[in-house]
Formats: C-alpha cells, structure tokens, sequence
C-alpha cells in the first residue's frame, strides 16, 4: 500500500533532544568533555563580565559554538548563527532549548576582544591539554613543531607603499568597481620593505617555496606530542625567516609554563637547522632531531664563541641523523602535517576570516581545542563527567 504525506500540521511535538543523539555520536564525548572543562572556568568568566547591567549570551555557548564552526567547517559565524537555529544537534551540543532563540552574529564581535584580553580561549585549550596530561593520554617530554603560511584576508589588490594616503583598495583603481576594482602593478617592486596592505597592515608577502606566488599572509606554528597526536601549542605571528624558530622555542617556553611537561626531545624539519636554534636548544637540555642539508660545516675553529657553538650544535645533529632513534623521529614528525592539514582544511585556518593577528590567534587556538578534543574522544572515550 502506498504512503502519503499527511499535509495537516501537528500543533506541538513532543519529543526529547538527548534520546535524538546517537550513543556512538563523536560530539557526546566532546561534549563531555568541554562540560566539564568549562565548568572550572567559572571564576575566570566572572571576573571578565561585569556585575550589573543586562545578562549576556553565556560565554560557555559562545566558545561551544566557536568549537561547531571548526568541527563543521562553517565559514561564517553568520552561517553558524543560521545552522545553530535549525539543528537540533548543534542545539543540544549548545545546550539550547527547541525553542530558544539563537544570539545575533554581532555577538561574537561584541565578545571577541574581552575573550583575547582575559585568555578565556587560550585557557580554555590549555585545560582540554592539562587534562590530557593528567590522563596520560598525552607525553611529557618530546615534541614536533612545523610551521606554515596563513593567507591573510586581504587581497594582493591592497597593497600600498608605506605612507600611501589611499584608504581603501578603489582609491587607486582604473575604474570605478568598488568591489572589484582594476589596479595594474606592472613595472613596480612591491616588498616587505617597503608596501604594506591598507585592509590588513600586520600581513606580509610570502611564499611556501620556491617557484610559489607570494601572497599576503601570516604565519602559524603548532607544538605537537607524538604519542598521542595532540596539539599542545600553537602560534600566529609574522609571516619572516625567522619566526618558526622564534616561535619554536617561545612554544616549549609557555608548554612547560603552563603544564607539568619537562621536553627532553624536539623533532623538526630541514627549516629549524640552523646553528644557533640547535645550540639555544642543546642549552636547555633539548636534544633536536633535525636533517641537516649535506655539505662541509663551517666555523668548528671559528674565534668567535657563538660561530663555533652554532658548527658544534650542527656536527652533533649531522652524526645523530645515522641513529635509529633519529629515524623514527622522523617518521613520528609527520603527523604534525596532518594536524596542519586538519585546521587549514577542515577548520578553515587556510585563509584568514578576519583582520587582526589576535583575532586569526584565537580562531586558531578554538581550531586546535576542537582538533584536541575530536581526538581524545578516539584516543580515549570518556565514561563519565571530567573536571579538567
């Protein structure tokens, strides 16, 4: 017998939110876990919010939703805003009512800066860490570090020579298409030194290697254990020569701050080779894996003390590349490229949302959160309630 649509609309539904879930749904596990992390930051919410004046949106739900945006690639807090008001997944993983009408996008802007001035992100990815720690879900002393390029949310079309005047990007347009204008950069050297974006002056011109374009960009850089696969750091800084070291050891500096880790063993690739990051290292008492390029290494005799520590420091990493250990170090490092993967592609960290290094730094610090918790509750499923 055929079916029919019964076309008469029910007045009221009855039905319950938790019994909808499946048992196996990866968000119950992450959901568990985010409960009761946030649950401990009750003090740290209270003393960003104010004591008077009209209730906000409960700041649990507006980082719960930040983990959606990146579990779910959803590009826009304006298309999560819509997600969040008709799914009932999205609803019960916010502990929002069927009924309850969902907060405006503005809200996330409203909310941004006093997240990034009180670290209410940052701590909040810090705990999802510290619990893992405590666990044993997560090691205590070697790690893997990798950089790469964000492209920044401003177009080639953007830049200006420092001391420009032009305010916005048609200013200096063939035409007169505001929102596509036509500017010819033939015959001009456009550098670092010299041009600087007018939408996004932080960024600056990179590329990932030769032969590629260099696009405005910033640069990301992530601290992973390799037992576990988790990401215990990250970073948003400068896109330079520089800043993977820079950043490598002020990562290993706040890891051991912030939770009971002790790094012995740093695995890297062929960017971190130079001298002087292998010398800082050895000083800590970190001992790199790093390939160093072939090729006669000089400044072994050099009278200068640095010059000669920095050969040293490379000679030790040359003769640690024919040990097995250094190996599998080597074959560990890799995953780090799949948690890179996993916040360019899935969370949406290839290209920058929005202007501003903090505000890329605290979508990136909610990204590697969510990238954490999906992963425990593979790595590791909860039977009940954790207080992190």
């Amino acid at each position: 017998m055929r079916g029919r649509v019964d076309a008469q609309d029910e007045l009221f539904h009855t039905f319950n939110l938790e019994e909808l879930i499946p048992e196996q749904h990866p968000l119950r596990q992450i959901k568990k876990r985010a409960d009761g992390v946030l649950a401990c930051m009750s003090r740290q919410f209270n003393a960003a919010y104010g004591r008077t004046g009209r209730p906000s949106i409960p700041p649990e739900r507006l980082i719960k939703a930040m983990l959606l945006m990146a579990l779910y690639s959803i590009r826009s807090e304006r298309q999560l805003c819509e997600q969040i008001s008709y799914n009932l997944l999205f609803r019960w993983f916010l502990d929002l009512k069927p009924s309850e009408k969902v907060w405006t996008p503005e809200v996330f802007s409203m909310n941004r800066k006093r997240f990034a001035d009180h670290g209410l992100v940052q701590l909040f990815f810090d705990r999802v860490n510290r619990q893992a720690i405590l666990e044993a879900a997560a090691g205590r002393e070697e790690f893997v570090v990798d950089g790469t390029l964000i492209e920044s949310y401003a177009s080639l079309k953007s830049i200006r020579p420092i001391g420009c005047e032009d305010a916005k990007v048609s200013d200096s347009s063939e035409d007169d298409d505001r929102g596509n204008p036509t500017i010819d950069f033939r015959g001009q050297r456009r550098r670092n030194a010299t041009h600087r974006s007018i939408v996004d002056p932080e960024a600056r011109l990179a590329r990932k290697g030769d032969g590629q374009p260099a696009l405005l960009s910033h640069s990301l850089h992530v601290l992973m254990d390799p037992r576990s696969g988790l990401c215990m750091d990250i970073a948003v800084a400068e896109a330079h020569g520089h800043a993977e070291r820079q950043q490598a050891l002020a990562m290993l500096d706040r890891v051991r701050e912030r939770h009971p880790v002790r790094p012995v063993r740093l695995i890297a690739d062929g960017g971190y080779a130079a001298g002087s990051f292998l010398a800082e290292l050895e000083r800590r008492g970190i001992v790199p894996y790093v390939p160093i390029p072939a090729g006669p290494i000089r400044g072994v005799d050099s009278p200068d003390p640095q010059k000669e520590e920095s050969a040293r420091a490379r000679q030790k990493a040359r003769k640690r590349m024919k040990t097995v250990a250094y190996r599998v170090a080597q074959r560990l490092r890799k995953q780090i490229e799949e948690v890179i993967g996993w916040l360019k592609t899935i969370a949406g960290l290839a290209r920058a949302r929005l202007v501003g290094r903090w505000k890329i730094e605290l979508e990136g610090y909610a990204a590697a959160a969510a990238y954490n918790l999906l992963r425990l509750a593979r790595l590791r499923p909860l039977t009940a309630r954790t207080t992190g």
